[in-house]
């Protein structure tokens, strides 16, 4: 029984076979001359059969070189593959095609296509985003190339839409490295670096409002697992964000505990001062008791 079912397989296959070695597109490939193959393509093309036509100027744009034929099999052959979704080999052949025919009725349009076919092949914001900014100069660039250009909207518009992604990439960066400083008091520091890069790069972000809060949380976190002698200073850094983050965002769902963390920073450093006079005092009672008596070095924190 399984041999039978097998032997119906494998006369399928050579039907299929059989059937295609005889098609008109394989007799076309195998024996058609190159302008025959180039009248096909072009019908191919016009049918939206991406495969086919794009196989047939493939095997065409070597041997059209110096026709004039051969400018649009460049042009047509980088739309067969953006419409098969191949957007890194489209964006290449575009981009070769403005090149090479700098002067041609087409070189905007495949600037363009170049731009997008890029766009299209951009990963998602929690993925590497140089594929990301590649896209976003291109989109740039075509702007800045082509100012009046029908499709200056569009690319401005792209251009906002990935904008969107790198900001919520970095966010996600900020946002993880706050998550993970309970683990790692390295971290706080990170966490209070990317927010500050982030408010520098995005200053009209609506992630903002969170990520002041979450710094002069990770400020006062820092605070209370730093040496002694690091704490009044970085105490001091958390008032700070605080009344930065009060200041723009006075109505904040994250007042209140803001302001716990300022009340606990303001007590904490009145006890780090009052440490710092008593240890002084005692400094110079020592001095008074023994004036001859060298001073004590200590090793700095």
């Amino acid at each position: 029984m399984q041999q039978c079912h097998f032997v119906k397989v494998l006369l399928g296959t050579w039907v299929v076979f059989v059937l295609g070695s005889c098609s008109p597109f394989s007799k076309l490939q195998k024996s058609g001359t190159d302008d025959e193959k180039y009248k096909g393509a072009l019908e191919y093309y016009k049918k939206e059969d991406w495969y086919r036509a794009g196989v047939l100027f493939e095997e065409l744009i070597p041997v059209l070189k110096g026709s004039n034929e051969s400018e649009m099999a460049q042009f047509y052959y980088a739309y067969t593959q953006y419409h098969q979704q191949q957007y890194l080999l489209g964006a290449t052949l575009f981009k070769k095609f403005y090149e090479t025919f700098a002067r041609s009725e087409y070189a905007q349009e495949s600037m363009y296509m170049y731009a997008l076919s890029l766009y299209k092949d951009t990963p998602q914001f929690n993925l590497d985003q140089s594929n990301t900014l590649t896209a976003t100069a291109a989109l740039q660039d075509f702007v800045n190339a082509y100012p009046d250009s029908k499709y200056k909207d569009e690319c401005t518009s792209m251009i906002l839409d990935l904008r969107k992604k790198l900001e919520r990439k970095a966010y996600e960066k900020a946002k993880l490295y706050y998550k993970t400083s309970g683990f790692n008091i390295a971290s706080y520091k990170s966490s209070v670096i990317a927010i500050n890069n982030f408010q520098r790069e995005f200053p009209d972000s609506e992630y903002n409002e969170e990520l002041a809060f979450l710094k002069v949380d990770a400020e006062f976190s820092l605070a209370q697992n730093s040496l002694e002698t690091k704490q009044k200073e970085r105490y001091l850094e958390a008032i700070g964000y605080h009344q930065l983050f009060v200041d723009k965002y006075p109505n904040s769902k994250f007042l209140k505990e803001s302001e716990k963390m300022y009340e606990i920073s303001q007590r904490e450093i009145e006890r780090l001062v009052k440490l710092e006079q008593e240890r002084e005092q005692e400094k110079q009672k020592a001095k008074t008791a023994d004036p001859n008596r060298p001073a004590k070095v200590t090793a700095a924190n």
